[in-house]
């Protein structure tokens, strides 16, 4: 599975101009203390970032909370990769899945693909393949890539859904087609072994060459021991 990248902070909050970063601060700075949640993440997203201020991980849990606790989404998120991370806090996995869950909940389209991971990995939560693929095809159906790659692989392998190699080629293809190369790689194998497809090799040289182009180091050894490039 695809691992949880650690650097997608969510959303900066457009401010009006103002004459000077500080007097852009010191407004918002007003806000987020008079309950504006959306100034309170934009400020926990600053101290997070060190945008406009000195990075401090606990500024930015403060009030990251603060925001998550009034339904915002992104701070919901951006709190559980704190948690996730020890940024600011002690490392609790069991938090992060809590206020990631908030946020899936709300259609936050990261945080439904991090609940993925977390429930496939059993990180914070007992494994559980059933979940994991229904945030994932949550997060699919948003047009996540990485999700899309890893609801194929449990479609291909019967993890907590019934074995279907069709399924599994229609989201490889959704990834692949945005240039995922894990998907691209896939789709490769899948046309070479002709598993939910009609095996075709010229399709297979394709989307293992297109892999390789995108960084995939399977893909390099797999065109090599395949023998794909006398389809090309």
């Amino acid at each position: 599975m695809k691992t949880i990248r650690t650097a997608c902070l969510l959303g900066l909050l457009l401010l009006p101009l103002y004459s000077t970063a500080q007097d852009t601060l010191q407004v918002l700075q007003q806000r987020a203390e008079q309950g504006d949640a959306d100034a309170q993440h934009t400020l926990g997203r600053m101290y997070a970032t060190g945008e406009g201020v000195l990075q401090d991980y606990k500024q930015a849990v403060y009030w990251s909370q603060k925001a998550a606790e009034q339904g915002n989404t992104k701070a919901q998120y951006n709190l559980g990769l704190m948690y996730h991370n020890g940024l600011g806090m002690l490392q609790d996995y069991k938090q992060a899945t809590y206020w990631w869950q908030k946020a899936a909940e709300q259609g936050e389209i990261a945080a439904q693909y991090n609940l993925g991971v977390l429930y496939a990995g059993g990180q914070g939560v007992l494994q559980d393949y059933k979940q994991a693929a229904y945030w994932f095809l949550k997060a699919a159906e948003q047009e996540h890539t990485n999700a899309q790659c890893n609801l194929g692989r449990m479609y291909e392998n019967g993890e907590g859904l019934q074995q279907d190699y069709e399924k599994a080629v229609y989201w490889y293809q959704k990834a692949a087609e945005q240039e995922n190369a894990d998907a691209q790689y896939n789709l490769g194998v899948a046309f070479n072994k002709g598993h939910g497809l009609t095996k075709d090799p010229k399709q297979a040289a394709y989307w293992i060459q297109q892999a390789y182009k995108n960084g995939s180091e399977e893909a390099a050894a797999y065109w090599k021991e395949h023998e794909l490039w006398k389809y090309r």
